[in-house]
């Protein structure tokens, strides 16, 4: 007696199974809805593009062209001479220094002066949320305004404040010096940085404030019942827990301070070595004309900038790590 064993009958190749029309219809499916829920952010994205890299495109073609609009038809290609002339011409060079030593000044007393009123405000006192406000403000003031406010109000040598106080305090204590000194004629650099500190002090306060309210409640408390002093609790629990929130405020400000235009131009013109690179470029652009040459040098200041914000949306990711870690 013999048994048989029957065997199901092989698919044929290229046969597909039963379950992969179901997966194909998943992932197509799939598919529309990312891009129904892409598709809302499609005219906000060609919008930004034609707003912000469509101009920048254009600035790096007209910067490689020797192009002067008071001679239009000598316009020609010039290569990287633009960019040579940005980095050897005197001027530049200095409005570069100025940059430089501008942004520096201004970024470091910014962030001193913030943390100072952020540990400040970190304290309950009565009326906070109303001093918080005042704080605020100057960082909400247009930055033309705010120079406007300094030049006329504060500087003015006939009626400013500060000569105001300084006759004041002459006649009060008998010091002898200038009557009405003319501030920005004297120091016209340090009037200039004394402005922009005081209109980005606000912005390092509230970032630093912001990092002295994520504290961990219980280490500083376990600090205070070790008997540690508040100068110790400062510099080795706070200090290095604002490390984080320190570099992102250098970084912010000096991605913005790197690029002012309003306070140079309104307060001193560009005049007695205050001319930064923001300016410089619009000198060489609407007055003398040299349109490849300002659009060399925007291009070195869009790339600078590029390389601080870089650095800064890193320290931004680390932050966010570090508090979902946490939490």
């Amino acid at each position: 007696m013999s048994t048989s064993v029957s065997t199901p009958p092989l698919s044929p190749a290229g046969a597909s199974r039963p379950g992969a029309p179901r997966r194909a219809g998943r992932r197509a499916s799939g598919r529309a809805r990312a891009w129904a829920t892409r598709a809302p952010l499609l005219p906000a994205l060609v919008f930004l593009i034609a707003v912000t890299q469509l101009p920048f495109v254009a600035t790096l073609v007209i910067s490689v062209f020797d192009w002067n609009s008071l001679a239009p038809d000598e316009r020609g290609f010039a290569g990287l001479a633009n960019y040579g002339s940005v980095f050897s011409d005197a001027s530049l060079r200095e409005s570069v220094f100025t940059t430089v030593l501008l942004t520096a000044t201004v970024v470091i007393v910014s962030v001193i002066l913030g943390l100072l009123l952020a540990l400040l405000l970190d304290r309950k006192f009565f009326g906070r949320g109303f001093v918080r406000t005042l704080l605020i403000t100057p960082f909400l003031l247009v930055p033309v305004s705010a120079a406007l406010l300094w030049k006329h109000a504060l500087y003015n040598p006939e009626y400013g404040l500060f000569n105001g106080a300084w006759a004041w305090f002459t006649g009060l204590f008998g010091v002898s010096g200038p009557a009405q000194p003319d501030w920005i004629s004297d120091m016209p650099l340090i009037a200039v940085e004394a402005s922009l500190v005081w209109q980005w002090t606000p912005f390092m306060m509230l970032i630093l404030l912001a990092g002295l309210q994520s504290r961990p409640a219980e280490i500083i408390e376990a600090a205070k019942l070790d008997g540690a002093t508040a100068w110790q609790t400062f510099r080795f629990l706070t200090l290095p827990h604002l490390r984080r929130y320190l570099e992102l405020g250098v970084l912010l400000g000096s991605i913005y301070i790197v690029q002012n235009f309003d306070a140079v131009f309104t307060l001193t013109s560009g005049g007695l070595g205050t001319a930064n690179l923001p300016y410089t470029i619009y000198q060489t652009f609407y007055q003398a004309h040299e349109y490849g040459l300002a659009s060399a040098a925007g291009v070195v200041v869009v790339i600078g900038t590029i390389v601080i914000a870089t650095f800064a949306l890193r320290v931004v990711s680390s932050l966010f790590s570090e508090e979902a870690n946490r939490a």
